[in-house]
């Protein structure tokens, strides 16, 4: 069976179904496929790699273009759970989510007790880049659900399970790179050896979900760019917002402090910082008097 694969100067070419967009890219030129990082069919995301099996428009991804970021960012996401699962156990670390977001990615991990410190983080991102240079490809494939279920089981990956059950899809799409395989809908690079900018920048908690009555997993973001530059300029801008954190600027100016044995998380104004509430409450006052508004008290505890 032939398609017709239509390309941005709207030519169209016939190719039989199961081509891929690489090899699309492949034959227009070599350089061209060396260059490409993803390809969007009819305005979906779409690996490099994966089957073309029906008529088409198709736009191949170049490494410096707007929506190449996403392909990298994908695939740091996988490259650091393949990470913690080699430095921290395969079958002790369980597998939450790892989802692209504005400006980079992260993942939740279950460890047990385990914290991950800051030395932790730099041993992730040496294994990342171990897994970077090995050139791993990334390869789809999909099960039909029982058969996702039965390989995340053997996996010991119950939160994948969770969400698997979840799919209305009869056939659930994975992704492998060498001995890791995780759920996931992609797209990604065609190699882990296509992605090279990216930096670890904190470690968090989350319940899983996003409920509280979950397990509490930790949560490990990074950031990824497709250019060198852009990455040093971004994490450049991090360090600029944390010397303007006012968390720090308060007490350092002796405007106000903390008590994290009483109450971690209520300022307690010094002498400086008072005067500066009291002008803004006399400004307030001044303002809801001049529009109308009339001032009551609440109690402070309800």
């Amino acid at each position: 069976m032939e398609i017709k694969v239509q390309l941005p100067d709207n030519s169209i070419q016939e190719h039989p179904a199961g081509v891929r967009p690489l090899d699309i890219a492949n034959q227009i030129s070599e350089g061209l496929a060396k260059r490409a990082i993803g390809a969007k069919v009819d305005e979906e995301l779409w690996d490099l790699k994966r089957p073309l099996e029906s008529d088409c428009k198709l736009l191949l991804i170049l490494d410096r273009d707007e929506d190449a970021v996403h392909f990298y960012r994908h695939t740091f996401s996988h490259i650091l759970a393949q990470a913690v699962k080699r430095l921290f156990g395969e079958h002790e670390v369980k597998l939450g989510i790892g989802p692209v977001i504005e400006n980079g990615f992260y993942y939740d991990f279950d460890i047990g007790t385990r914290r991950f410190s800051e030395d932790d983080l730099k041993k992730i991102e040496e294994e990342m880049r171990k897994i970077i240079d090995e050139d791993l490809a990334i390869e789809r494939f999909e099960l039909p659900k029982d058969e996702a279920i039965k390989l995340m089981k053997e996996e010991g990956e119950t939160y994948k399970i969770e969400l698997i059950q979840e799919l209305e899809a009869e056939k659930v799409s994975f992704y492998r790179q060498g001995d890791f395989v995780d759920l996931c809908r992609g797209p990604h690079a065609p190699s882990t050896g296509k992605v090279k900018h990216f930096k670890l920048v904190s470690v968090s908690g989350a319940y899983w979900r996003g409920d509280e009555r979950n397990a509490m997993l930790q949560r490990i973001y990074g950031t990824a760019f497709a250019k060198k530059s852009d990455l040093e300029a971004h994490l450049k801008m991090i360090e600029e917002a944390k010397k303007r954190d006012h968390r720090k600027l308060g007490p350092q100016l002796g405007l106000f402090g903390f008590s994290y044995d009483y109450a971690p998380g209520m300022g307690i104004y010094h002498p400086k910082g008072t005067v500066i509430l009291n002008e803004l409450m006399r400004l307030a006052r001044e303002l809801h008097e001049e529009h109308g508004y009339r001032e009551i008290n609440t109690p402070l505890v309800m």
